[in-house]
């Protein structure tokens, strides 16, 4: 058997999902035939590309080496056939490839970039590695990308692509059960939190180290559970299983708070890259602007997020005062 492109398909949307159950129902299949056909890739390849378990299938090491080559291969595909059904209709428009790790302000950015752009073909790809989407951009296979960067763990910017900072430095607020004790402080204290297990996603790029560097520098050793579906770990933070580190512009889930912690200990860096080659520096500026005041729009109706951009971030304070400004 050769692997071809449904099946690259079928591999990401079982580590997108979570699980097979949710995989196969994205993509019209039986459960039973996925898991058939799952079995002939990892045969092929020669070894377990997922690990079964109650909470769903993660991928194994083998899993991710092979998830990071597919979907750069995925994304090829797709510009490809864009490209052939615009020159089909017609010749040639202008296009535009985003690429975004998961955030609340990515749906507000691409409303903007559309009422920009309203004659330009707008693609987005959601990916929760920033590392494969600067990947992409480098290759030309994204114009621009979104991207977050761990405290600690800088991005390495590869050549042929460039970056512009949009926020220097956001605080990570943590997730907890609304019956939590810690639930009460409006800002709670690692120490708080020093019984509790910790939730993180193990295809995040540097989530799990940056979380035991600052948990260790803190003096605490606490138990570290990976989960990789959102549903089942915004379950697990309701019922008091684990807390877990959230972005600060993110709603509550039904039965849990999210409370900022005392130091602002854990911090990402938000950055816009982009390829120079496709991407002039006037359209580089107006994406940098939607992107700002999409991210400043949800930030500002957060209370708490916006008390401490207040606090801490003195060159947001006139526009937080003055959204329109």
């Amino acid at each position: 058997m050769e692997l071809d492109v449904r099946h690259l398909r079928v591999l990401c949307a079982i580590a997108d999902t979570g699980s097979v159950r949710k995989a196969a129902r994205q993509l019209g299949m039986t459960q039973p035939s996925l898991t058939t056909q799952l079995n002939r890739i990892e045969r092929t390849v020669g070894g377990a590309l997922f690990t079964r378990e109650q909470t769903g299938s993660r991928p194994t090491a083998l899993g991710h080496s092979v998830l990071s080559r597919a979907r750069p291969i995925i994304g090829e595909m797709a510009a490809l056939v864009a490209a052939a059904r615009h020159e089909a209709a017609g010749g040639p428009r202008r296009r535009l490839r985003i690429g975004s790790v998961g955030s609340r302000a990515t749906a507000a950015w691409l409303r903007r970039v559309h009422a920009r752009l309203p004659d330009t073909d707008t693609t987005i790809q959601i990916d929760v590695s920033a590392i494969a989407l600067l990947r992409m951009v480098a290759a030309d296979q994204l114009d621009v990308a979104f991207v977050h960067e761990s405290e600690g763990f800088p991005l390495k910017v590869p050549t042929g692509a460039e970056h512009r900072v949009l926020i220097t430095r956001e605080p990570q607020f943590v997730a907890l059960a609304a019956g939590h004790p810690a639930a009460a402080l409006p800002v709670v204290r690692l120490t708080d939190l020093a019984g509790d297990a910790w939730m993180v996603d193990p295809t995040a790029d540097h989530e799990y180290a940056a979380l035991r560097r600052v948990l260790t520098g803190a003096g605490l050793d606490p138990r570290v559970v990976q989960v990789r579906d959102n549903a089942t770990a915004a379950e697990l933070v309701a019922s008091g299983e684990a807390v877990r580190l959230c972005q600060p512009t993110a709603p509550p889930g039904p039965g849990t708070v999210l409370r900022p912690v005392h130091g602002d200990p854990f911090a990402v860096r938000l950055l816009l890259a982009w390829r120079p080659r496709t991407t002039s520096a006037r359209t580089v500026d107006a994406l940098h602007a939607d992107l700002r005041a999409a991210y400043l729009a949800l930030a500002g109706v957060n209370p708490a997020y916006r008390a401490w951009l207040l606090q801490h971030n003195r060159s947001l304070r006139q526009l937080l005062a003055h959204p329109g400004a």
